[in-house]
């Protein structure tokens, strides 16, 4: 009887030591994506580089963040339209933006686009 015991002594140690390690991993690993995630919000690249391709966006008056981001995404000015949204909401332009007619540039950063999405409504939405 004594040996059984030690063997499930060891044996529970091991599949402790497991769940451990195996925690540790995803903490690990978590942390890393989120890290990566919380860096990118503040440091993302411009999708090309100078001088890029300029694109024509709408901006509509009851456009949600998540829709704009989206729209962004589907014209090739930003990588991640949940980022955008995001970057949005840190840099606080969520309120900021107006609606129009915008001439945006693949070589332009999130924010670099926030400032201009920003701006007084152009001339063509005015019409």
């Amino acid at each position: 009887m004594g040996r059984g015991k030690i063997v499930l002594n060891v044996v529970s140690m091991i599949l402790s030591i497991s769940i451990m390690v195996l925690v540790v991993i995803v903490v690990l690993k978590t942390g890393k994506v989120a890290h990566d995630f919380g860096y990118r919000i503040f440091t993302e690249p411009a999708m090309e580089e100078t001088p890029g391709e300029d694109k024509t966006v709408k901006i509509k008056k009851d456009m949600s963040p998540l829709e704009l981001g989206n729209l962004l995404e589907e014209k090739q000015l930003v990588d991640s339209g949940a980022l955008f949204m995001l970057q949005l909401h840190v840099l606080d332009y969520d309120d900021k933006l107006k609606p129009g007619t915008y001439t945006l540039n693949t070589s332009q950063t999130a924010k670099e686009m926030m400032q201009v999405l920003s701006e007084e409504e152009t001339e063509e939405s005015a019409e």
